[in-house]
């Protein structure tokens, strides 16, 4: 593996085996690479596959000519990979765990949403026509009363009552009443249809731009990190490396590294910085915040999906409401003007001396009985859908890795300076030389 890695990081082959074993190695990690771009763009960013295999063939391709060709290259590129366990490893897996959970939890939360609205126009369908044909019970006692207060004077002739009778204009709108419910569920079907589309082409296109940016930034923060290291021998030098520690051996001054071993940390250490803890600290706080976010989301999931199956297994359960309409009518009562204007007729009759006949005046009792419908069997209701945990787990391992990041992110910037140390070792030596003889100023200082 070192042979293989010196064959990697060298400027220039020695020879033609070195060559071909460097071409194989560039072959590899371009198919490698080229695998996990295609899967990326595919499944991640939802392009469709056509276009994930051109663009993964070019950039393959692309890859393969610049790996090989171009030594720093090489160097930038074999940084990326401990990069990516840094800010902007986490910005890209970030960015994953948002598609993850609007492509899958967002339309689940709209769905459920919809049986909710589903329940709510079946019942308001079935009630407003269970009372529309309530009138017909209406009518109907109203006709019968009608007939009763008919009857009781039909034999005064100069007595001529109007119709009784009352006309429920209802039964003729109830068509209409259907149709405007119908177009206003349809239009809140296509209202939530559109947010949906909407939401989801809003995010496919800011995680394709969240992704594309943190891609080049990637790159960016890599070649930058190369520049400073080959242009400033200040920059992140503060390791004790095995050529500090061979030149101080060498020149018999093995205390310096011993007396500023406060200062310096050994780069295959696990010693930590106070300033790499408190940035550690400020990172895991903005994680825990995206984090919340996330669990809120979820938590709306499992909300939705609740009251969806309350709605379903409530309305399920409504019975019908037994209504009665009782009618008791006193005529006695009820017609005093009439019975007193009934009244003189006899009295003038007796006063005449002819003959007449008493009114045969009769009560009204009756009682009309209908069923209030709230919920039916015949309405169109989707199945609550229940979150789905293969989901919430693969979101839950993104975190555990992007936590696990934050941690490890000081280590990745400490390979990415070995990474560049193998590559220019040259300029490694003068590095180690400057630190050697900062240290030994600031001995002689104190």
């Amino acid at each position: 593996a070192t042979d293989l890695w010196l064959v990697y990081s060298k400027p220039v082959p020695a020879n033609g085996r070195e060559l071909w074993t460097l071409f194989l190695q560039c072959s590899c990690v371009t198919v490698v690479i080229g695998g996990l771009f295609y899967n990326w763009m595919f499944a991640s960013l939802e392009y469709s596959w056509h276009a994930s295999i051109a663009m993964a063939i070019s950039f393959s391709l692309l890859l393969l000519l610049t790996l090989f060709l171009v030594h720093p290259a090489r160097c930038v590129f074999s940084m990326i990979m401990p990069t990516l366990g840094t800010k902007q490893g986490r910005k890209l897996l970030l960015s994953t765990c948002v598609m993850i959970v609007v492509v899958n939890i967002t339309p689940n939360i709209i769905s459920n949403i919809k049986t909710i609205l589903q329940v709510i126009k079946c019942i308001c369908k079935n009630s407003s026509e269970s009372l529309l044909n309530s009138t017909a019970l209406l009518e109907t006692a109203s006709w019968e009363f009608g007939d009763a207060i008919q009857e009781t004077v039909h034999s005064i002739n100069i007595y001529r009552p109007m119709n009784g009778h009352f006309q429920f204009s209802l039964l003729q709108n109830s068509s209409f009443i259907y149709q405007q419910m119908h177009l206003a569920g349809e239009k809140i079907g296509r209202d939530f249809l559109a947010v949906e589309v909407l939401v989801k082409d809003s995010v496919r296109v800011g995680n394709k731009l969240v992704a594309g940016l943190s891609m080049l930034y990637l790159c960016f923060e890599c070649i930058w990190y190369l520049k400073n290291y080959l242009t400033n021998l200040r920059f992140d030098n503060f390791y004790i490396t095995k050529k500090l520690e061979r030149l101080a051996a060498d020149r018999k001054a093995a205390h310096l590294l011993v007396s500023s071993s406060k200062n310096l940390i050994r780069p295959t250490g696990l010693k930590l910085s106070r300033e790499e803890v408190m940035l550690c600290l400020v990172q895991a706080t903005l994680l825990t915040v995206a984090l919340m976010l996330m669990l809120v989301v979820v938590a709306m999931d499992h909300f939705a999906f609740s009251m969806a199956d309350t709605a379903v297994r409530k309305a399920a359960q409504f019975s019908a409401v037994p209504v009665a309409l009782s009618i008791k009518y006193s005529v006695s009562a009820g017609f005093s003007l009439f019975q007193a204007k009934i009244g003189i007729l006899p009295f003038l009759l007796k006063l005449l001396r002819l003959p007449y006949e008493e009114l045969p005046l009769q009560d009204f009792e009756r009682s009309y009985h209908h069923y209030l419908v709230f919920s039916s069997a015949h309405c169109r209701i989707t199945p609550p859908s229940p979150p789905n945990p293969s989901v919430m787990l693969v979101v839950g391992l993104l975190f555990c890795i992007l936590y696990a990041t934050i941690f490890l992110e000081t280590y990745a910037h400490r390979l990415c300076r070995k990474i560049a140390g193998s590559f220019f070792e040259s300029w490694e030596d003068k590095r180690a030389l400057y630190l050697y003889k900062k240290l030994s100023r600031k001995y002689k200082e104190e």
